[in-house]
C-alpha cells in the first residue's frame, strides 16, 4: 500500500499527532517516592509526555523493573530502550546536555 518515495518529515514511527518524531519515556514509580515527584517534575517542565508505572503493592511489576534494570529503587526510568537510571542519573544527564539529545535521538 506504501509505494514510491515518502514525502519528507514523513512519519512511520514514533510520532506524535503532529507528525514530530517522540521518544518513548517510562518511569517505574511509587506513590511515596520523593525523587519519583522530581523526575516527573523534570520531564514535566520540559513538556514531555511520560508513561507511569506505579509499582506500590504490585509486586509482579516491582520484579518486572528489577530485572529490567537489575535495580531495586524507583524511579527507574527509560527513553525507548535505554535505561537512564533514577532521578540523579536523569538530572545529570539533563544538566550536560544529554537528556535532550537523547530524547530526540
Amino acid at each position: 500500500f506504501l509505494t514510491g518515495i515518502l514525502s519528507p518529515g514523513y512519519c512511520l514511527s514514533k510520532c506524535d499527532l503532529r507528525g514530530r518524531m517522540t521518544t518513548k519515556i517510562v518511569i517505574y514509580e511509587s506513590m511515596l517516592c520523593g525523587y519519583c515527584r522530581a523526575a516527573k517534575r523534570l520531564l514535566d517542565n520540559k513538556g514531555w509526555e511520560y508513561e507511569s508505572i506505579v509499582v506500590d503493592g504490585k509486586p509482579e511489576l516491582f520484579a518486572e523493573m528489577e530485572k529490567k534494570t537489575g535495580r531495586n529503587t524507583v524511579p527507574q526510568i527509560y527513553f525507548d530502550d535505554t535505561h537512564v537510571g533514577g532521578f540523579d542519573d536523569m538530572a545529570e544527564m539533563d544538566a550536560g546536555g544529554e537528556l535532550e539529545q537523547l530524547y530526540q535521538a
